[in-house]
């Protein structure tokens, strides 16, 4: 096995320990046992526990930057979904790291509290970059990081409970993120999203768009 395909081995192993026991309960010697590897070999891909951990996060984040990407050639609404779509789908297929990562939310290391806030500022820049908002408010801000704070929380609860449809969590996730926004002051919304809105309730009567 190359020593990137091992690294990547050791890592899944990792997420799969992280997604089902606390931070302080994993111990890297068990994860040299259960890999089938020397102690030594493991110190040589990461020099402890913490920098495993973090080599976890960071991998899972760019794995959901990457499959979440927007497709600029579609409309902001039709962006808006299938980021949706994609985040659901994301979470459904690499449970293990979105437990991992969920329960490192309540990390006090702050590289940890860093990696964990990333990916949340990047898709924040990514909503604000399609509708123009090239100096966005600070109410704009926080109601964005609410919508995507309740877009996680609405995933971890949706592989807790096997009984929601992910459709129901992209539908309601679409409606919230249209109520979040058509509750802040017209003022410090983007024209874009102004427009978007008034063409939201024309066409459904309200704005869940349901």
């Amino acid at each position: 096995m190359s020593p990137e395909r091992r690294r990547e081995a050791l890592l899944d192993l990792g997420v799969e320990l992280f997604a089902t026991h606390p931070y302080d309960e994993v111990h890297i010697e068990r994860v040299a046992e259960l890999a089938g590897v020397s102690r030594g070999l493991l110190y040589h891909y990461f020099p402890g526990k913490r920098e495993f951990f973090v080599a976890m996060l960071t991998r899972e984040n760019e794995r959901l930057m990457d499959e979440t990407a927007p497709d600029p050639t579609l409309s902001p609404v039709e962006q808006l979904v299938n980021g949706i779509r994609a985040f659901v789908d994301h979470c459904l297929q690499h449970e293990h790291g979105v437990r991992a990562v969920f329960r490192s939310g309540v990390s006090s290391d702050p590289e940890v509290v860093s990696l964990v806030s990333v990916s949340s500022d990047e898709q924040i820049s990514r909503i604000l970059s399609v509708t123009g908002a090239d100096d966005p408010a600070p109410i704009l801000v926080l109601a964005l990081r609410s919508w995507i704070g309740q877009l996680r929380a609405a995933c971890y609860e949706m592989l807790t409970d096997k009984r929601i449809d992910p459709d129901d969590v992209v539908a309601m996730c679409r409606s919230s993120f249209f109520g979040t926004l058509a509750g802040l002051p017209p003022s410090v919304l983007p024209p874009l999203v102004v427009e978007i809105l008034g063409d939201e309730t024309t066409a459904t009567g309200s704005l869940t768009g349901r």
